[in-house]
């Protein structure tokens, strides 16, 4: 399954946001720095899509052109079937409502002279979702309450910094809810908070999910937030701009098929048990991650990769491709020797009490 196939559950539906080919190559003194290199990613209607990487993946930069926030380079960004760069301006205004951004800091991207009401019905004015000042504010405390900010009327008169970090970030996904959209893009949106208030935001989302089936992408550098919050969606996982691995999340994490993958999940401490058992042997080869500037040839993981055979994997880059059933990877190794290479053992795809 590439990233562009659906799963059997999605399978009757047309995909809400496609990201073709796309790249994202930003000119510097240095030379040109690929940021992003020919993914291709698609996320259904209602459905989570978790993109998951190490700071410096890429997994930022394809949210923001998937928002429409950056142009790529080159490729297509398509939404509902559609060019988004080839909307009209109306159309373009429409595909913004539908596609809403939710940031790492929500402190930064909350205005802090303005109250939590006049955050939360500005959008709602400006675009004419409601016809008066009374309804706007209305509206307002049913948002609040949708993301557990109770009793509504104690936050309306509040400012951002008089909130929790994680009240802020609860603001931040109401105001993005204002629009009614179809899509939330959730950039690192519980990276900053502490662990307890990480998983009630978590929850509200994945309620939230449920509730308005809206479609997430969602990123993360931390595998198991992919776990909690993704279990019933797709995993991508990046590195250095390219996706490595892409699956069902219960195969990603019970079952990896991609070396950088079971490192990542190496890399996460204990006591998740679903994720202990699914620690790989192998240890890095190196803990140094190359710079975009000089990339190394071939694939881009083998100086780390504990799987590295000279002449193979420094000489063509891997393509992305089947492993088995639902999930793929680009590895030359795992592709010529299946997942034996991985010495793997077959998990189950439910979770493990």
């Amino acid at each position: 399954m590439s990233a562009l196939e659906k799963s059997p559950e999605t399978a009757g539906r047309a995909p809400l946001m496609t990201l073709g080919g796309v790249s994202q190559v930003f000119h510097t003194k240095a030379g040109p720095i690929r940021a992003v290199d020919n993914i291709n990613l698609s996320v259904n209607p209602g459905e989570v899509l978790c993109l998951v990487g190490e700071s410096g993946s890429g997994k930022t930069t394809a949210a923001r052109m998937a928002a429409g926030l950056a142009r790529p380079s080159s490729g297509e960004v398509a939404f509902e079937g559609t060019d988004i760069w080839a909307l009209k301006r109306d159309d373009f205004t429409n595909f913004r409502r539908s596609v809403q951004y939710v940031h790492q800091d929500p402190y930064a991207s909350l205005n802090p002279t303005r109250t939590i009401q006049q955050t939360i019905t500005a959008p709602l004015l400006k675009h004419g979702v409601v016809k008066s000042k009374k309804a706007a504010a209305e509206r307002a405390v049913e948002l609040l309450t949708k993301v557990d900010l109770t009793p509504a009327e104690n936050y309306l008169s509040k400012y951002p910094h008089q909130l929790s970090g994680g009240q802020r970030q609860r603001v931040a996904v109401a105001r993005a809810l204002t629009l009614d959209p179809k899509l939330i893009i959730a950039d690192e949106s519980t990276s900053m908070l502490d662990v307890s208030i990480r998983i009630s935001v978590l929850a509200m989302l994945g309620r939230l999910r449920d509730d308005l089936g809206v479609g997430f992408l969602f990123i993360t550098h931390d595998l198991a937030i992919a776990k909690y919050f993704g279990w019933h969606g797709k995993t991508a996982v990046m590195y250095l701009g390219r996706i490595v691995e892409f699956g069902p999340t219960p195969k990603i994490i019970n079952a990896p098929t991609h070396p950088y993958t079971r490192a990542l999940i190496d890399a996460i401490p204990e006591p998740d048990p679903d994720l202990t058992k699914t620690k790989g042997r192998e240890s890095l080869r190196s803990l140094e991650i190359p710079s975009l500037a000089h990339l190394p040839s071939g694939c881009t993981f083998h100086p780390r990769c504990p799987l590295f055979e000279d002449g193979l994997c420094d000489g063509a880059v891997p393509e992305l491709v089947t492993i088995r059933s639902g999930q793929s990877a680009a590895c030359h190794v795992v592709a010529r020797d299946g997942v034996a290479a991985l010495d793997d053992e077959a998990r189950s795809d439910e979770p493990r009490a």
